[in-house]
């Protein structure tokens, strides 16, 4: 029995079956390679799902953690607070769009992120309602589930949601979903089931991470900033996924030229620790009551040291440049082998910066989803040695996540593995049928 048998075993036996997981069982990583425990390597184009835009293991943040172990692991900022934590908060402030006073809490996963960001929202404006958007996903908290636009794993079997959380339709240009049309549902939502004077907010990605990698047009989120101010409604943009130089800016929302009030940060913000923050208003940050935000782990100090070496990676080695040049690279490669003959399944390429995906069809005419190749896809490439995720409302959709530290001669071997995969799986897709 080979070591991933064994522990493949021990985990259906240990581990709580809701907890789904990949049949890989991690032994060791460097930048954009992973060993598993039988010694097989992998490149890794999931990046822990976005956490690792710098790379495994990369030397400053191992350094800035190591230090910071060396000094204290835990106080609870609650109880003796620290200067790190102060001083990622000033840089997160300056870092983020709007030219307005803004202020930063910073707490462990992206769900409590936003949960936290609600709460502000909340608070500041007196109001419950919340706005979210079809094939959203925010979190497995109870609010994250009620702001999820997509039912299955994350709503299933979990009962009610809590109230107030109303949903309309996200622009997606490749199914005929125009940002009219979802303007056009806003202000029917405001007319048949809220009074806009009754929502503190409205939350969206600006690009779709577990919804398919769909992204908002910018003059959609253009409007979406005026419909907020008319209303003196808090736009947030949960930047969990999108964030940390992913899409060749250091946020996505920066694409459109517009600032939200607050942002949700996650994710890539400390490279493999946990740790998220709610940056934006001060005035809004400032409305929550002293004690009711903020956590026993909130702010972790090896997070926190691990987050602004993050930062300045982000910054010395210009990620956000080669975030793009990474994208481009990928988004060149799918479009010619989506053109070639016998590729039709490939209905779509698309994405931002190097936040890349492709959606799978049964036919490019009636673009109906086609899940089961998708899978095939992904185990093709997985036993080929590349590391890459399904996501989508219609569970069709491949998305590319890799480290922003991965060299070409990587970018091109994964790709040279993802052809050979859709080659693969496509001709044992026809076979079958």
């Amino acid at each position: 029995m080979s070591l991933t048998e064994e522990l493949r075993a021990r985990r259906g036996h240990a581990v709580a079956a809701g907890v789904a997981t990949r049949g890989i069982y991690a032994e060791r990583a460097q930048n954009a390679e992973l060993w598993d425990v039988d010694g097989k390597r992998y490149i890794d184009f999931a990046a822990g799902i976005a956490v690792n835009n710098t790379g495994h293991r990369h030397p400053r943040l191992m350094a800035a953690v190591a230090r910071q172990a060396e000094a204290f692991t835990h106080t609870c900022f609650h109880v003796a607070p620290y200067e790190g934590y102060i001083r990622l908060a000033e840089r997160l402030n300056a870092a983020t769009p709007g030219d307005f006073a803004k202020k930063t809490m910073l707490v462990t996963t992206g769900a409590e992120a936003v949960e936290n960001a609600v709460k502000m929202a909340r608070a500041h404006t007196g109001r419950s309602g919340i706005i979210a958007f079809s094939g959203a996903f925010h979190g497995r908290t109870l609010m994250g589930m009620a702001l999820c636009g997509k039912v299955a794993p994350y709503k299933k079997a979990f009962g009610a949601m809590p109230p107030e959380v109303h949903h309309v339709a996200f622009p997606n240009a490749y199914h005929g979903v125009t940002p009219e049309m979802s303007l056009a549902q806003l202000d029917q939502l405001f007319k048949s089931s809220i009074d806009p004077d009754r929502v503190a907010a409205i939350i969206i990605e600006p690009v779709q991470g577990e919804g398919g990698f769909n992204v908002a047009p910018a003059e959609f989120l253009r409007d979406l900033r005026k419909l907020a101010d008319r209303h003196g409604i808090v736009l947030i943009a949960d930047e969990v996924q999108a964030g940390m130089a992913r899409t060749g800016k250091l946020f996505a929302f920066e694409h459109a030229g517009v600032a939200a009030d607050l942002v949700t940060m996650a994710k890539g913000l400390a490279g493999g620790f946990p740790l998220s923050a709610v940056t934006g208003r001060a005035e809004i940050v400032d409305a929550a009551p002293a004690g009711g935000i903020g956590g026993t782990y909130a702010g972790n100090p090896l997070a926190v040291a691990a987050a602004n070496a993050v930062l300045d990676v982000i910054e010395e080695e210009d990620l956000c440049r080669r975030a793009t040049e990474i994208g481009d690279r990928i988004r060149a490669r799918l479009t010619a082998i989506a053109a070639r003959q016998g590729m039709e399944p490939i209905g779509d390429v698309r994405g931002l910066g190097a936040m890349i995906a492709f959606e799978l069809v049964t036919d490019r005419a009636s673009r109906s989803p086609d899940p089961a190749l998708t899978q095939a896809i992904v185990a093709e490439a997985e036993a080929r040695g590349l590391i890459i995720l399904p996501c989508g409302t219609r569970a069709n959709v491949v998305r590319l996540l890799p480290p922003l530290t991965t060299p070409d001669a990587l970018v091109d071997e994964a790709l040279d593995i993802i052809e050979a995969a859709l080659e693969a799986a496509i001709s044992k897709t026809a076979k079958a049928a």
